[in-house]
């Protein structure tokens, strides 16, 4: 006679004033134990519980992360405006900056297509401006653009950021006025790096200061150079590269002329990269060029959270703690997404990442919060959800080789806006990549 054993358990769901404190499905990213922990931590737990608990707050600004025009549909208490903002100041920003010094870091991908590079986990760094309300709280701690027509109109706030490019998670990220540059800001994210990692960089972080503390961490780096920029050539490879000094460094230098063309014709650039890896064998010149188009990657991460997620709005907050709590609450929901989505491709072995649709698994998060459902994880372990199925089932096409000009999504002035007229269309192209052999100094 056979038997079977059948393994029960009991959950027990937050009800009563915790009740509307969930993230829908993305709750079992970041439970209530966790939301509790940060709160502990960073000693701003209620002190009586109120009709808007601590915890309760914390997933309202997650939340909110997750509606760009506001919490409709959603069936909860509502309090007032003036009650909301208290709650807000209660908690602070410590608790949102605890989750995210927790959550940040590269998704746990095991042998995933699109995630490393010859061994390395590729990752990028770049910057990006935030537009926060124009009061005068905000202009005592951010400034607006200058311009030769009057500037900005709205204050702005530097993000800076240290991405996974296969999987577009965030490893790091500071921010802070713009009146303080993005090499600046660097540093504090460069203590997130690892040997087994390689940066890739633009120009802007081609500095000498830079590349020594890069490498002084133990990671690799690729990055763009000046081509005016005088590097003596010390050796030359097969590859067409050269070895070279950078900041006592022994480094790689490749030079490049790329051809791309589309139907509309042929343009052609002239680059420079400098690198760690130094051995040409393993790492040939022309695949190097071929890896720097991955810090592109990053370009779409703020895509996704500036245009999806933010809408093009403007920051809700009003008060400069409110803006750092409010892009916490951004990062970590940005964080919660992707890691919901790499969790869905792992299991595919054919599957690169970026396949995967952030706007899929934006939706289907948004869907699940206003049912609250999937709030705890069923006795079953289910590792890919209700979001990893979505996004599983809406894979994106295989990507081509494509270009599209860039245009000025707001201008500064009406004299510097390109207009309606301007040629929008992604064409199809085609990449040649030409070593270009070094004269010597």
């Amino acid at each position: 006679m056979d038997t079977q054993s059948v393994i029960t358990r009991t959950v027990t769901v937050a009800g009563g004033r915790f009740a509307p404190g969930h993230l829908g499905e993305l709750t079992q990213l970041v439970p209530f134990e966790m939301i509790d922990e940060a709160l502990t931590q960073t000693r701003t737990v209620q002190q009586r519980v109120r009709d808007l608990p601590s915890r309760v707050v914390v997933y309202l600004l997650l939340a909110a992360g997750l509606f760009p025009a506001g919490l409709r549909g959603i069936p909860t208490a509502t309090p007032t405006g003036a009650a909301l903002a208290q709650a807000r100041r209660r908690i602070g920003t410590a608790p949102l900056q605890w989750l995210f010094d927790l959550l940040r870091g590269p998704a746990a991908t095991v042998r995933v297509p699109g995630t490393r590079w010859r061994g390395l986990l590729v990752c990028a760094i770049d910057g990006t401006t935030l537009t926060v309300l124009d009061n005068p709280d905000m202009l005592s701690r951010f400034t607006k653009q200058a311009g030769n027509h009057g500037g900005a109109g709205y204050p702005q706030i530097r993000l800076l950021a240290l991405v996974a490019c296969g999987t577009r998670t965030v490893i790091d990220a500071v921010f802070g006025p713009t009146t303080t540059g993005e090499t600046n800001y660097a540093p504090h994210l460069l203590r997130s790096l690892r040997p087994g990692m390689i940066l890739l960089g633009d120009r802007n972080f081609g500095t000498q200061a830079l590349a020594a503390e890069i490498a002084a961490g133990g990671a690799d780096f690729l990055l763009r150079l000046k081509n005016n920029r005088i590097m003596p050539v010390l050796a030359r490879y097969a590859d067409g590269s050269y070895l070279s000094m950078l900041a006592g460094l022994r480094v790689r230098v490749v030079d490049c002329e790329i051809s791309i063309s589309t139907t509309t014709g042929q343009h052609t650039g002239v680059y420079r990269l400098v690198t760690t890896l130094l051995d040409h064998h393993h790492y040939p010149a022309a695949e190097l060029f071929r890896l720097y188009h991955e810090r592109w990657e990053i370009e779409t991460a703020y895509l996704e959270l500036k245009s999806s997620i933010l809408g093009g709005r403007v920051l809700r907050a009003r008060t400069p703690t409110g803006v750092e709590q409010e892009i916490y609450a951004l990062l970590v929901v940005y964080q919660l997404l992707r890691t919901a989505m790499a969790d869905a491709t792992s299991t595919r072995a054919d599957v690169d990442p970026d396949r995967a649709s952030f706007s899929i698994a934006w939706h289907t998060a948004r869907d699940q919060l206003i049912h609250a459902a999937n709030v705890i994880a069923d006795t079953t372990i289910d590792l890919v959800g209700t979001i990893g199925r979505h996004v599983l089932a809406n894979l994106l096409l295989a990507r081509r080789l494509r270009v599209c000009p860039r245009v000025v999504k707001r201008a500064i002035s009406k004299y510097q806006a390109r207009g309606p007229a301007i040629d929008r269309t992604s064409y199809k192209a085609t990449l040649n990549i030409n070593i270009l052999t070094p004269t010597d100094p």
